[in-house]
């Protein structure tokens, strides 16, 4: 899908991002102007109906990377008196635990192998256990690994318990489905680089409107409270402070071709076929991918290192990169592993023709014994 000399990002973002998406930056934007700001409305405006949330949320757009907003919506969501349980499978999941912690907020882990992913019994359960807890962190792709945990079945377990539920759908929003009028959610958090095809710089959290307006004196930042973002937005629609004003004119026009393809069910099917290809390919080559395909997320997949000794992530990061791909290095602890995006704007064919860029790799390095390490080196 993309001609040009610069290596295809298969990464879970920053992404590879289309011709039109570029040009959409050459342009400069006041940040007081009219014009920019009706930009900024309708985006705010696609994204909640995105996530079917049209009349019951509000997005709060922020300045920063996705984690700049995942802080910001624990941090003003959650009360200061709140306590929060965080299923955790995962290295964003051991992100959110950090946050909270310097946040100064109650909190409590459920871990889990990183394999495997919380169901609802488990988070109701663990709620039982502690009345305390007033909210649930959920990510909902873990790119760590890949894994896609449960959201809806999650979400009734919430529902029940009478928690609130926050969502990190950094790697998910616009491509899986998230569905606020059937599934309860607090906050929807996510960001401008990932699944809907723009670049960095931007975060959102989509957040319930009569939830949002009790926010207010919660957050411990200026530049992080949503509730007068979103007031001074409401009054003046500007941004209190200065926005990423060529991040938010790419962002439209990543909006409008996601739109076009025909939105998340269209983004979604392109990104499983990748995701399907890249597997398929990879196996044929001796590759295993970590997960089991039912807990596996179109998004990026954990293949296990070849155990041949001939082998170096280094090495081989830079010969593909040489090939036109740039890969992810793994994010495990007790097996060598590597990643592959399967995100961004490209297709299928692209897939094969990364395949074929790791075979002829692999052979350039004299690796022949694909088959993994039992145990990291």
């Amino acid at each position: 899908m993309i001609l040009g000399s610069d290596p295809i990002l298969l990464t879970p973002g920053p992404l590879t991002t289309s011709p039109a998406t570029k040009q959409a930056m050459l342009k400069d934007w006041g940040s007081w102007d009219a014009g920019f700001n009706a930009i900024t409305g309708t985006i705010c405006r696609d994204l909640v109906a995105i996530v079917n949330g049209t009349g019951t949320h509000e997005c709060v757009p922020l300045q920063g990377s996705g984690t700049f907003s995942v802080e910001a919506a624990l941090a003003n969501v959650v009360p200061r008196d709140g306590k929060v349980l965080v299923p955790q499978n995962g290295a964003y999941c051991q992100r959110i635990l950090k946050i909270l912690k310097y946040l100064g907020r109650a909190h409590v882990a459920l871990d889990l192998p990183e394999d495997r992913f919380p169901t609802g019994a488990m988070v109701e359960e663990a709620l039982a256990k502690d009345p305390a807890i007033t909210h649930v962190a959920q990510v909902h792709c873990e790119t760590g690994t890949g894994i896609l945990n449960p959201l809806a079945d999650i979400a009734a377990a919430c529902a029940r318990r009478n928690v609130g539920l926050i969502v990190d759908a950094m790697s998910s929003f616009g491509a899986l489905e998230i569905d606020v009028s059937k599934h309860p959610v607090d906050a929807v958090v996510a960001a401008s680089g990932k699944c809907i095809e723009g670049v960095p710089g931007m975060g959102f959290v989509i957040v319930k409107r009569d939830v949002l307006e009790k926010c207010q004196g919660n957050s411990h930042s200026l530049a992080m409270d949503l509730h007068d973002q979103w007031s001074y937005m409401k009054k003046t629609t500007q941004w209190r402070f200065t926005p990423p004003t060529h991040v938010v004119a790419a962002f439209r026009a990543a909006l409008d071709q996601f739109l076009a393809e025909g939105g998340q069910p269209a983004r979604g099917a392109r990104y499983a076929a990748n995701c399907r290809t890249l597997v398929d390919g990879m196996k044929a080559l001796g590759f295993r991918p970590f997960l089991a395909a039912e807990l596996q997320a179109p998004v990026i997949v954990t293949f296990h290192a070849p155990g041949d000794p001939a082998y170096a992530f280094k090495d081989f990061y830079e010969r593909v990169k040489a090939r036109g791909y740039i890969l992810y290095p793994g994010k495990l602890t007790q097996v060598e592993t590597f990643r592959v995006g399967c995100i961004g704007a490209i297709d299928a064919n692209e897939m094969r023709n990364v395949v074929s860029a790791v075979a002829e790799t692999l052979r350039d390095m004299g690796v022949t014994q694909i088959e993994p390490l039992k145990t990291a080196a």
